[in-house]
């Protein structure tokens, strides 16, 4: 382990502790969000009763994307993206890409949603952000995945805001790290029966020691994300491409070649789709057409990583021919370390590179992360409260965020399972979890701390329990119809909500008031934090 000096000591402490109270609340709030965006996919299948367990690029589309192509104006042909929507349905935006007069970079077309026969249910007009959006039957999975990656703050602070919250969490992983004289030691140290200050900091402490490779992976990645879009592309487009943009995107990501715009017919998608999953032994998750029906027209499939790997595949092919051309890297033209590095970002993000093996690991470092921001928080105003009573303000809020923001999720749940019948669940969902969120702050302002804590248990725990109720009320599939159908995922998500919320409930009727926390004398770095 690295030896600090302790003066040296001492700083680490008070980054660590500072970089956590700056924005501790905001970063609980994120990886929580987190950890229901890493199962987004699984509790979509279970709000919204989706039985299909095909993909829709098992089933034949190239006969609906002629058919479409044939009548969308032409203007809208250099690229179309082809993506699953709904129940294993398909959505196809052909579109153009255009700059703003403020220089942005928009993609303007035509969004087909289709239905699962191939005929299309909806059709929108207008710019990628205008027409991408949530749905009624994708609300609440559309609702934690834009919670946890832009905390519905609009573009781009929203971003940038997750950003700077990751550089936070990077800070304080590398301080804690350094902190800890004894880190081994400290993976194993629980001091059951020691001062309930010290039993706190020695759970903080295992916790956060052994989720720490994790807390370095999140930091790093979401940071990427965050600041690639936002400062990283206009920067880079500025400095080689003249401001261009698109000339970026076509250098980096793009297919080069020389043009050919002699209208060709397209080759059979059905064909590519096939070779795609074959070559990958995965379905795709995303195609993109360059130039439809033209005769240098290029179709890119990208799918997720192969068993055992963790980097997604990406071929290309003719689009005239429907011949296979290449595996393509992430980013240019040849395999590289900065490609692969990139192509890993969001399956390392995510968790989503061995299914739901990954997925669970990914939730339970969350979970970890979660507590030790919370614990952490905990533990600092404590160590501060005798020569700051003022702190009272933070620790109402530690509660009210630490526990409220879960009572909220699940109340948004709740909403979307009774509104999404009647077609309203876009409103609903995030209208619920506002009144939620406002609940739990008028009850901080007249209960103590620690009644607040188990009155917003006993909440949480309660809505979590109705959840699988609620969704067979509102006609939902049954354990048996959809496990005949091959989603298991339904049962086992109303298992885990019944599960939790009861343990949940349970618990907290059982505390009564919490014990008091003891103000016990500790050395600067065990009562780090």
């Amino acid at each position: 382990m690295i030896h600090l000096d302790k003066e040296q000591t001492k700083l680490m402490v008070a980054v660590h502790g500072w970089s956590g109270i700056l924005l501790g609340l905001l970063l609980y709030a994120v990886i929580f969000t987190g950890m229901a965006a890493v199962f987004a996919e699984e509790i979509g299948i279970w709000s919204a009763g989706h039985l299909e367990s095909r993909s829709a690029f098992e089933r034949p589309i190239d006969g609906t994307i002629r058919r479409l192509g044939a009548q969308t104006p032409a203007r809208y042909h250099e690229g179309v993206d082809l993506f699953e929507i709904g129940d294993h349905n398909l959505g196809v935006f052909f579109h153009r890409h255009e700059t703003e007069a403020d220089g942005t970079l928009v993609s303007r077309g035509v969004y087909y949603q289709l239905d699962g026969k191939g005929r299309v249910a909806a059709t929108l007009h207008g710019t990628g952000e205008e027409i991408f959006g949530p749905r009624n039957d994708d609300a609440l999975s559309h609702f934690l995945v834009d919670t946890h990656v832009r905390l519905h703050v609009p573009d781009p602070w929203g971003l940038l805001l997750t950003g700077i919250l990751g550089l936070a969490m990077l800070v304080a992983a590398i301080s804690g790290l350094l902190i800890h004289r004894h880190l081994l030691k400290d993976i194993f140290t629980l001091r059951r029966r020691a001062n309930p200050v010290l039993v706190d900091r020695d759970r903080h402490s295992v916790a956060g020691s052994w989720s720490l490779p994790f807390a370095f992976i999140l930091a790093f990645t979401g940071s990427f994300f965050s600041f690639f879009g936002t400062i990283g592309v206009p920067v880079v487009a500025m400095a080689a491409f003249g401001g261009n943009v698109q000339a970026l995107s076509d250098t980096v990501f793009g297919n080069p070649g020389a043009p050919d715009p002699r209208p060709v017919a397209m080759g059979n998608l059905d064909r590519i789709a096939s070779d795609a999953i074959r070559r990958s032994g995965r379905v795709p998750t995303f195609v993109a057409i360059e130039h439809f029906g033209r005769a240098d027209s290029k179709v890119t499939s990208f799918q997720p990583p192969a068993s055992g790997n963790i980097e997604p595949v990406t071929l290309l092919y003719s689009g005239a021919t429907a011949q296979f051309l290449q595996t393509k890297p992430a980013i240019g033209t040849r395999p590289s370390v900065g490609g692969t590095l990139a192509a890993i970002m969001s399956p390392l993000h995510f968790g989503n590179f061995a299914g739901m093996v990954s997925k669970a690991v990914w939730f339970g470092l969350g979970f970890a992360m979660c507590y030790v921001t919370i614990t952490g928080l905990r533990l600092w105003i404590v160590r501060r409260r005798e020569g700051m009573r003022s702190l009272e303000w933070l620790d109402r809020a530690v509660t009210v965020v630490g526990w409220g923001l879960p009572l909220a999720l699940a109340a948004a749940a709740a909403a979307f399972l009774m509104a999404m019948p009647r077609g309203t669940a876009t409103f609903w969902t995030p209208a619920a979890f506002l009144i939620a969120a406002a609940v739990a702050i008028m009850a901080s302002c007249v209960l103590g701390s620690r009644l607040l804590e188990r009155v917003l248990r006993i909440g949480t725990g309660s809505a979590m329990a109705v959840l699988p109720p609620l969704r067979l009320m509102a006609g939902g599939p049954g354990w048996p119809a959809s496990i005949a159908a091959g989603q298991p995922v339904i049962a086992a998500l109303d298992l885990a909500f019944l599960l939790a919320g009861g343990w949940l409930a349970w618990q907290a009727a059982g505390i009564g008031s919490r014990r008091a926390r003891a103000a016990a004398p500790a050395s600067p770095v065990s009562a780090a934090g």
